[in-house]
């Protein structure tokens, strides 16, 4: 009984659940908000009305989930008072900066430009109003830029000294918590990860009418549209997951060999890739695997005889720095994240390819498990990232600031398990609720579909971009 009411563990739950839910909104918000400038772009530049009715569909969605981002975005910050007072007041200082820079900056610019966005139809011109997405969609970005610079700063701490007396690290250079080379890393793999999720909506909405035979003259466009952005922003998703790579083995290198279960330092064909493995509980020794030669030294040195260090050798090279203790992740985890977000992405990816092959040079396929195929992958680049995030966070215990400040040392000392367990069960209770409020607003806009083409105004010929987003 005591150890379900470990407040350590409960607030590690909590925070978890509540960080993932939130994350459910994110890379659609950013995907969507560039998907809906691009489209409103396409219509200012040629008139095509198409494009209009796109903008203004996928604009419903893009709202809708922008909106329930926030709200659980502002309850997931109350968590480092509540939980994790320690954390916060350890890295107060240095996150203060990035943190404020992403709400008084990142996020009232993108706020602002929605805003505009939104009543701004017919209000403002053409072109001022199409450049208020474009605003949204930067603040976007520049709000994941600031969040994940402050998240590297946990990965590998720069641009602090630690204050003895306060017991605290303190910020002694922004610019290098914001060129920190973890989040220079990760950022651009996010974003483009962000754009695989919004593209995995558009192919499921467009697929959706289409197999109904449904408004196909703006649906067919779109689901070319999202075919080729998920091929395009899945290869670049793995070009700068490789940079990633490169970046945790020199930071990290526990995370990698955790993701591997590489417990013996290896060399060149020693250092193989397990695709699948399999061994006994404890993760110590293989009973089955299937590997590939010099994969893993590639991935972690770009050289085919690269060294890669094991768990063993980094535990006990962390004892000797950091003192006694146990500084492996728990294995089974990182290893299997690992190879589920890159199983996920890699299948969303060859279903594009195979929709860009069925329906190249005007072809509608008509066997409907091709329509199936389609709607049903929308979460798999979203699950992707989540397990990406997992693995990220998790590849990074026992440390909650790598090499500073662990886990158990970041918990509130003035909360009990019951309290964290109470707040647990509401917190999930109500995101649960919430979920299925997101869910079937979505899934009615989707199957709603775009409105009617617009008329042209009789006394100038153009087509007025009437407020019918929302």
């Amino acid at each position: 009984m005591n150890e379900l009411l470990d407040p350590l563990l409960l607030s590690r739950w909590q925070f978890g659940l509540t960080t993932i839910y939130h994350f459910l909104f994110v890379p659609l918000t950013i995907g969507m908000a560039f998907t809906v400038a691009v489209f409103q772009t396409a219509w200012v530049r040629t008139g095509k009305v198409h494009y209009l009715q796109l903008t203004q569909f996928f604009g419903r969605i893009f709202l809708i989930n922008f909106a329930m981002g926030v709200v659980t975005g502002i309850v997931q910050e109350f968590q480092f008072g509540m939980n994790w007072s320690d954390y916060s007041r350890f890295v107060g200082d240095v996150f203060g900066a990035p943190l404020a820079l992403e709400g008084l900056l990142a996020f009232f610019l993108e706020a602002t430009f929605i805003g505009i966005w939104i009543f701004g139809w017919d209000k403002v011109p053409k072109k001022l109003h199409l450049a208020s997405i474009w605003g949204a969609t930067v603040g976007s970005i520049l709000s994941a830029y600031f969040i994940i610079a402050a998240n590297a700063f946990m990965q590998n701490p720069v641009g602090y000294a630690i204050n003895e007396e306060k017991g605290r690290a303190e910020l002694t250079s922004i610019a290098e918590v914001l060129t920190n080379k973890v989040a220079l890393a990760a950022f651009p793999h996010t974003i483009f990860a962000c754009f695989m999720v919004s593209a995995a909506v558009i192919v499921a909405v467009s697929a959706w009418h289409l197999s109904r035979n449904q408004n196909l003259e703006t649906m067919r466009p779109a689901l070319r549209f999202g075919l080729w952005t998920m091929v395009a922003a899945g290869a670049l998703t793995v070009l700068t997951g490789d940079q990633l790579g490169l970046a945790m083995v020199e930071t990290q290198p526990m995370k990698m060999a955790a993701a591997e279960a590489l417990y013996r330092t290896s060399t060149g064909a020693d250092a193989s890739f397990s695709i699948f493995t399999l061994g006994t509980p404890d993760g110590v020794h293989e009973l089955f695997s299937i590997r590939v030669p010099y994969l893993l030294s590639f991935l972690s040195t770009h050289t085919f005889d690269g060294t890669v260090e094991g768990i063993n050798d980094l535990q006990a090279q962390y004892t000797q720095l950091y003192g006694p203790g146990d500084y492996t992740p728990i294995i089974w985890v990182t290893y299997w994240s690992f190879r589920w977000m890159m199983g996920l992405g890699m299948v969303a990816v060859l279903i594009s390819l195979v929709g860009l092959w069925v329906t190249r040079k005007g072809r509608m396929p008509t066997n409907r498990w091709v329509w199936r195929a389609a709607v049903w992958s929308y979460p798999l680049p979203l699950l992707a990232m989540i397990v990406g995030w997992v693995f990220t966070e998790m590849g990074r215990q026992p440390w909650l600031v790598f090499g500073l400040l662990k886990t158990e040392d970041g918990v509130s000392p003035g909360v009990t398990g019951l309290t964290v367990l109470i707040s647990l069960i509401a917190f999930t209770l109500i995101y649960g609720s919430l979920a299925v409020v997101e869910f079937r607003l979505i899934v009615k806009a989707a199957q709603k579909g775009p409105g009617d083409a617009p008329e042209p105004d009789p006394e100038s010929g153009e087509i007025r971009h009437e407020a019918t987003v929302y």
